[in-house]
């Protein structure tokens, strides 16, 4: 796929991170994922894989540095299902190759921001939110929102204000102005808000991590 097919917000930002082959093969290790995290990866995934349940149909609209994805796979077993989505072809082939062993995994192009067809016990969002401008966000929560069926859940992980003394606030805002330009929102809108109309159908509920630098929202419809 050319460059120019791709959404201009990963074309412009990203690529040196998810565009690039030889940046790709640094990052996608747990260890990398789990220094990015301050050390708190495993815990964080362990949150969403605690959400989940054997024999699941899962969607996680986006790749995933490290081994979310083989974690969530393995947890809803050969009785479940895990599809995964990636905007960017490069994505795509990393994780079909991470999860080429596992049949209950299957992996695809496809835009988060635009929805989706079917119906799944569970929607993983894994830090994807922090990576797209503020109206990406809103369609993309709205568009993972509309794949879960009468008892399922949205699980959003992601950045978050720190409490006001975090000794860390200062380097992420650095990191922020320098490598993430549409992180900082998060610090200033909720989730839930971002949903809109949207938020009325679910149960919402928020739990921090790290003294607030992490996020874990769950949206799960009445």
């Amino acid at each position: 796929m050319s460059l120019e097919l791709l959404p201009a917000y990963l074309r412009d930002v990203y690529t040196w991170a998810y565009l690039t082959p030889g940046t790709a093969w640094f990052f996608d290790r747990q260890i990398v994922v789990q220094a990015i995290l301050w050390g708190n990866a495993q815990r964080l995934m362990g949150d969403v894989l605690a959400a989940l349940q054997p024999g699941d149909r899962v969607f996680q609209p986006a790749a995933v540095y490290g081994d979310f994805s083989r974690q969530v796979a393995q947890r809803v077993g050969p009785q479940g299902r895990l599809e995964v989505r990636d905007v960017a072809p490069l994505q795509v082939c990393l994780t079909r190759r991470k999860l080429a062993d596992l049949p209950q995994a299957n992996v695809a192009w496809a835009d988060a921001s635009i929805p989706q067809d079917g119906e799944f016990d569970a929607v993983t969002c894994f830090f994807l939110l922090h990576e797209v401008p503020d109206q990406v966000k809103v369609q993309v929560i709205h568009a993972m929102l509309g794949l879960v069926g009468p008892t399922g859940k949205v699980i959003f992980v992601d950045y978050h204000r720190p409490h006001r003394w975090h000794p860390l606030k200062p380097v992420m805002k650095r990191i922020f102005e320098r490598l993430e330009p549409f992180a900082a929102s998060l610090w200033a809108h909720e989730i839930q808000t971002l949903a809109g109309a949207a938020a009325d159908g679910f149960q919402w509920r928020k739990n921090t991590r790290f003294r607030g630098l992490y996020q874990i929202v769950t949206a799960e419809r009445k």
